[in-house]
């Protein structure tokens, strides 16, 4: 057996995984300086200065909790959680966080004897309410097993209460949330059967780059011997549940001795997201600044709708890697070819073939690239009311029955790809019995159900959209997502159509694109 100490690594944060290290530097100077993350997990990380277990100051907490309330030192302190927080806010020179200049709170939920989903989604709204209600992401490291769900014939169909507690926050609190996805093993199925956030698989290294799914991840529809225990782990129905993958496999991260040791899991993958978007919303943040400065002339394309977690999420899955391109731009620019378990790539997946599935089994839209999560939010938000550019993204709304065009203002090039996210909510409604506004202990939510919305790629002169280029139609997710080759070169335009109305008849939306124009 090869040593632990021999296994090979790479860092996680540069060119080898998410490439976020070149937005360290300049002429982007991103670290999420001044934007607040949380964590939620069993456990919290270690504060320097306050408990005995920080041996070294690698990063600051903003502050720290346990569920609703200020933390104990020396209690409820743990090493794994100490682990993810580096992830995202670690300043170590050797081994640096995605944003070290991020403010992150963390609660600790407490041992599984004295916590449940109550506890859980009472610790969550709390980091959610934190920095005057304005924390941008939240990492969910942990999960509930299903055979603790108190529903008679518990099932992942998102109607446990903390993944309804997870649906109804992103859309109150305005948090974009990242979640471990599940590892196949019977352990956190709850909440990764929410809608309204993105579950992480975790990719390991192959010839020096993170380029392969893990074999701990979830695999394909369960079959033979593996039946009995993955049906409980994989959401009912069609559903799809991973969103993105992200650097999971020999990492080297500090341990409470101040060692660097290597981990593994999708635990350690989640917070490369929830880190991300801490470093696109401090970009965000300084466009809003420059426009307040300048005049909305000179930034037109920037407005609060930056902010809203629905366009974090489709920005990231829809800048995420799929297969590497050959260096002519067709395929985007993206950095590698990202393998499932049995190395095929997400082209050869059923999602390239059936317009009723977005979203790959294993890989869901590809691998988390936060530098191309950089380059598709930069250009900034455009309407359908003028043709828009070939690469940007939109926060809009829609009734029932009607749609939106988006015309693309110069031809696409034949022969290269086009990767389009559209990406809405499912309205989750807190049955609140004391009237306060807030989730309290004993309280329960009303799932109101997901409306359709549908996505076309289509001839700029065509209006019929069953003679679409090509379009994503799943009945059942919350994320519609099109990655298509074009064949022939022309004018084309993207038409986001609400299909049907489950609960109310109108629906905000965020839409991101890329494609490659003529010049």
């Amino acid at each position: 057996m090869t040593p632990s100490w021999a296994l090979p690594t790479a860092n996680s944060v540069g060119s080898a995984g998410i490439d976020a290290l070149k937005l360290h530097q300049a002429p982007y100077n991103l670290t999420g300086k001044k934007i607040a993350i949380g964590q939620v997990e069993v456990g919290r990380p270690a504060q320097f200065g306050w408990d005995k277990a920080a041996q070294q100051p690698k990063f600051k907490l903003e502050q720290i909790f346990y569920q609703n309330g200020f933390a104990k030192a020396n209690t409820n302190v743990e090493q794994h959680a100490t682990m993810v927080a580096s992830v995202m806010i670690s300043g170590d020179k050797r081994y640096p966080g995605v944003a070290p200049g991020a403010r992150l709170y963390a609660s600790a939920v407490g041992l599984p004897r004295v916590a449940g989903q109550e506890e859980e989604c009472l610790s969550t709204q709390h980091v959610a309410n934190q920095n005057g209600g304005d924390v941008r992401a939240i990492n969910l490291s942990f999960g509930e097993p299903l055979d603790r769900d108190p529903r008679v014939g518990a099932k992942l169909d998102g109607n446990a209460l903390f993944t309804q507690c997870l649906d109804w926050s992103a859309r109150v609190h305005n948090v974009m949330y990242s979640v471990a996805g599940n590892q196949g093993k019977g352990g956190i199925s709850i909440p990764t059967d929410n809608y309204n956030g993105i579950n992480v698989a975790y990719s390991t290294l192959r010839q020096g780059i993170y380029r392969k799914l893990d074999f701990a991840n979830l695999s394909e529809a369960p079959i033979g011997t593996a039946k009995s225990i993955e049906n409980r782990e994989i959401n009912v129905g069609n559903r799809r549940s991973i969103g993105l993958v992200a650097p999971g496999g020999n990492l080297r991260l500090y341990n409470f001795a101040g060692k660097a040791t290597l981990v593994n899991g999708t635990s350690f993958a989640a917070p490369h997201v929830t880190g991300t978007v801490a470093l696109l919303q401090e970009f965000g943040d300084r466009q809003l600044r420059q426009k307040q400065q300048l005049s909305i002339a000179v930034r037109p394309h920037w407005s609060l709708d930056a902010r809203r977690h629905q366009v974090m999420k489709a920005v990231l899955l829809n800048s995420a890697d799929k297969i590497q391109d050959a260096g002519d731009g067709l395929r985007l620019g993206m950095t590698r070819t990202l393998l499932a378990k049995n190395n095929r790539d997400w082209t050869e997946s059923a999602v390239d073939r059936d317009r009723q599935i977005p979203l790959d089994y294993q890989l869901g839209a590809g691998q988390l690239n936060a530098f191309r999560a950089y380059q598709q939010f930069s250009p900034g938000q455009y309407s359908e009311a003028l043709p828009v550019p070939a690469i940007g993204w939109d926060y809009r709304s829609v009734n029932t029955g009607e749609y939106r065009d988006y015309f693309l203002d110069r031809p696409v090039v034949a022969n290269s790809w086009v990767s389009i996210t559209l990406a809405w909510d499912r309205l989750v409604e807190l049955q609140d019995t004391n009237g306060n506004g807030e989730y309290d202990l004993g309280e329960k939510f009303r799932d109101r159900g997901l409306n359709q919305l549908d996505l076309y790629l289509m001839r700029a002169d065509e209006n019929n959209p069953d003679r679409s280029i090509w379009s994503s139609v799943s009945p059942v997710d919350s994320v519609q997502h099109i990655f298509h080759q074009i064949r022939d070169p022309g004018k084309y335009k993207i038409r986001v159509y609400f299909r049907r109305a489950v609960n109310l008849p109108r629906q905000d939306y965020a839409l991101a694109w890329w494609t490659v124009p003529a010049k």
